[in-house]
This record gives C-alpha cells, sequence and structure tokens, in this order.
C-alpha cells in the first residue's frame, strides 16, 4: 500500500515537474520573441525622407519658438502632424509601432535600465543647481512633469527613433555605432542653441538614450525619463520656467 502510494506520489511530482519546465521554456520562447529585432520593409529612401523631415522640424523650432515666440502652437502642431504619421505608417506597415518602440511589453524592463542613470542624473542637477545658485524650484514644475513627457515621447521618437534607429537599420550603408549615437547627440544639441547648458545637457542625455534605444525600444519610457528630466533640468540648472514660457505667457 505504502509502496503504490509513493509511486503515484512520484509519478504526480514528475508530471508537475513537467509542467513547470514547460512553463519555464514558454516563458523563454515569449522573451525571445518579446526582443527579437522588427524589420521596417521600407527602402533606405524612405528612411532618408523621414530623417530629412526630422530635420526640416527642427528647423521649424528655430523659427517658430526661438524668432516668432510660437512655442505652444509649434509644440502642438508638431505633436499632430507627427502623431498623424504614424497613424499613417502603422496602417502601411505591419509592427511599426513595435519596431520605432510603441510598446509595453518592455516597458518595466527598460524602466529599470534607466532608472539608475536618471537617479544620477536628478542628484547632478540638485548639486550643480545649487553651486551655480540656479535652484528654481516653484509649483510650475508639477504641470510640466505631467505634460512634458508627451512632448518628450515625441523628441525621443523623431531624434532617437527616426534618426538614430533609420540610421541603424540603412541598408546600402552600415554605420559604426558610435558614429550614429555621436551624430543623434549633436543634432539633438544644436536644436538646443542657444543655451550652452541645454545643448551639453542634451548633447549626454541624447548619448545614453540613443545607447538604450539602440538595445531595447521603448519611446514611453525614454519619452516618460526625457520629460522628467529635461523639467528638473529647467529649474535646477538653467534657471528657466517652461511652464511660465510656454502656458502662462499664453493666457496673459
Amino acid at each position: 500500500m505504502i509502496g503504490l502510494l509513493t509511486k503515484n506520489l512520484a509519478v504526480i511530482d514528475c508530471e508537475v515537474l513537467k509542467q513547470i519546465d514547460m512553463k519555464s521554456r514558454l516563458t523563454k520562447d515569449l522573451l525571445v520573441f518579446s526582443e527579437t529585432k522588427l524589420k521596417r520593409p521600407v527602402s533606405d529612401k524612405t528612411r532618408i525622407l523621414e530623417i530629412f523631415a526630422v530635420v526640416l522640424t527642427a528647423l521649424g523650432k528655430f523659427i517658430f519658438m526661438d524668432t516668432l515666440n510660437y512655442r505652444l502652437q509649434f509644440v502642438i502642431f508638431s505633436i499632430m502632424g507627427w502623431s498623424i504619421y504614424i497613424i499613417y505608417r502603422n496602417k502601411r506597415e505591419k509592427d511599426v509601432l513595435r519596431y520605432w518602440g510603441f510598446r509595453r511589453d518592455n516597458f518595466k524592463t527598460t524602466i529599470k535600465l534607466m532608472l539608475p542613470f536618471v537617479v544620477i542624473a536628478i542628484v547632478g542637477f540638485v548639486i550643480l543647481g545649487y553651486f551655480r545658485g540656479t535652484l528654481n524650484l516653484s509649483w510650475h514644475i508639477l504641470p510640466l512633469l505631467f505634460t512634458y513627457p508627451i512632448w518628450g515621447c515625441i523628441q525621443q521618437f523623431l531624434v532617437i527613433g527616426l534618426i538614430a534607429g533609420n540610421l541603424s537599420d540603412l541598408k546600402r550603408k552600415r554605420l559604426n555605432t558610435f558614429l550614429i549615437l555621436l551624430s543623434t547627440a549633436i543634432l539633438f544639441s544644436i536644436v538646443h542653441f542657444p543655451s550652452l547648458w541645454l545643448m551639453l545637457g542634451t548633447f549626454l542625455l541624447a548619448l545614453f538614450y540613443g545607447y538604450v534605444y539602440l538595445k531595447i525600444k521603448n519611446i514611453y519610457a525614454m519619452g516618460l525619463f526625457h520629460g522628467w528630466l529635461g523639467g528638473i533640468f529647467y529649474y535646477t540648472v538653467v534657471n528657466r520656467d517652461p511652464f511660465q514660457e510656454v502656458f502662462l505667457n499664453l493666457i496673459n
């Protein structure tokens, strides 16, 4: 009787182990599939045109935001215009959203990867602002932390997604990864001219963002941290109030 019971328990244990092993392999296979590098069935011409469109958007920033002071209008128009393009490409290309990094399956993984850098950066901003005497902490930073990530997602999509991503996947000419990151960071830095602190900060951040994006694509996580780091950087190092510049001045 005892021998039969032991035999039955052994059979049950064996079945449980098989199910656990099967579940483990399935989970592993799903993770591998999730991180499989997606390819876009588009020509290099399309990629170059997208990069050119990003450069035109950057030029528009100097005209409408810096010269004409249409800051909020330009931001809204850019978000709407590029959102329409994203919707259009999504209808034409299967899995293009996942390719670009508009995905949720690796959001937590990307957050964990970026979080140590983000924490160190924020501490560095506060320390630098303290010694420079540029700490300008006010309640204005709170609504900016909610709204800026939206604009941050668009910026990450344009600069990191379309420029670094397209340069990385060119078919006719393979570019060195460091060269891709460097050129992307330089462009992102130039867009923030003439503020030298913004140019320096965005150059370093773009190097990190580009590295993360080519490793694991997630525009949501990068846009979120872009908005938070950018907002904190303005109020600690640059000593500017974007909420006042963009929203309150428009109302007044």
